[in-house]
Formats: C-alpha cells, structure tokens, sequence
C-alpha cells in the first residue's frame, strides 16, 4: 500500500512541475512517466521527448504571443526560463537540429512558495532573433527550457507555421489565454564578477587544494621532462 502510494504521489508530483505551451499551441502532452521514462519525459532535450509533429500552428512572420503554466513543486520557488527558436529539418526527428537561437534574454521566475503552484506566464510579443527574417509558409519550432532550482532542466515545444501579421489563421490573443498569473513575480539574471578570467591560477582557497590549481599548468610538462631524464642516464 505504502510503495503504491508513494509512486503515485511521485508521479503527480513531476507532472505538476513540467512547462505547458498554453499559446499558441502545443507539441504534444508529454507529462507522463512510465518505463522509457521514469523521471518524466520533459528532461528530455530537445523537447521533452516528443518528436516532430504534423500539429502546426500559425504564428506571425514578426514574432507573436508565447503563453505557458511553469508549474510548480516542493523545492522549486524559482526557475531559469529560456525561449528558444529553431528552424530546418536535419534534427533526427526531421525538425530543427539547433535550438539554441534564443528570442527573449533569460529570466527569473519567483513563485509565491516553495509548494506546487500552476501559475501563468505570458509574453505578449516575442520576436524573432536579431536580422532574422521569416516569410509566410515557413515552418519552425519553438522552445521553452525551464531551470530549476537544483539545476535540471524541463523542455518543451511548440511547433509552428509562419504567416502573415492579421492571418485569420492565427490564434486570436486574449486575456483568456496569455496572462500572468498574480502571484507570479519576475527578476532579471545578471553576473558579477568574482574572479576575473586569469586569476584562477592564484586563487588561495584554504582546503579546496588552490595549491595544485597553481601547480596543474605544469603537469603538462612531465612527461617531456621525464623522457629526457631517461635520454639522459
């Protein structure tokens, strides 16, 4: 009853944490969990283990309305959000074999706790990458990773057909289906240096063995040294 139990709320537990495309449309439903995928199908790049589909949606030449629910789990109060484009069809699936032409930066999500939470995001206008141009017709797909707090990420897609701006073919926007969800909060990622690039080498991290870091650039030489030793005796 216990093992039963606890699979059960294990697997409602995952399916509550993965991304869902709420616009413009979906790849598929991958919130499963079975024996080819016992952790949950969306780890799996490049999107969440479903492959191309023929379940197109229109979107505009000049970029449109991205809506999703991030979801939300014990021990996931924040996530990285990434959106991605790709486009062509050398991947193994026969869609895109590069993802990684980002269209927003990247983003903080803050959720409203530490618990399950099915908030909604929407990016009204996401445009394409920087000098791409798109003509009616043309097919592509689109991408939202998801980082989580322990560092795994959660993929998933939508795969589109461009039209053009005013298409009756595309999905009207409303605030029935793209909008954010009040207790959802945003944040910006930025860096601060720490250690500039070269001064690895002279860091002094008592206990963290610094001094082999110093030494490491030198090992590469031993071998060399060692050869001529041997030459030498």
């Amino acid at each position: 009853m216990l093992p039963s139990l606890f699979l059960a709320t294990t697997a409602a537990t995952l399916a509550s944490a993965h991304t869902v495309i709420t616009y413009p449309g979906w790849r598929g439903n991958n919130l499963h969990t079975n024996e080819a995928w016992p952790y949950g199908m969306q780890w799996q790049y490049p999107c969440g283990g479903i492959n191309l589909t023929t379940n197109r949606t229109y979107w505009p030449t000049t970029g449109g309305a991205l809506a999703f629910q991030p979801g939300w789990f014990q021990g996931h109060q924040t996530a990285f959000l990434y959106v991605n484009i790709g486009v062509g069809t050398e991947g193994p699936d026969g869609g895109p074999i590069n993802m990684s032409n980002p269209m927003v930066a990247p983003f903080q999500l803050l959720g409203p706790s530490n618990g399950p939470f099915p908030g909604t995001v929407c990016l009204p206008q996401v445009p394409l990458p920087t000098n791409w141009t798109m003509n009616p017709g043309d097919n592509a797909t689109l991408q939202i990773v998801e980082i989580a707090m322990h560092g795994a990420a959660l993929f998933s897609c939508v795969d589109i057909t461009f039209a053009a701006p005013g298409d009756p073919r595309i999905p009207e926007v409303n605030e029935t289906n793209c909008y954010n969800s009040s207790d959802l909060g945003f944040a910006s990622i930025y860096t601060i240096t720490t250690t500039p690039i070269g001064a690895s080498a002279d860091m002094n991290v008592p206990g963290s063995g610094a001094s082999l870091l110093r030494f490491a650039p030198w090992m590469g030489y031993v071998p060399v040294l060692l050869g001529a030793a041997w030459l030498l005796m």
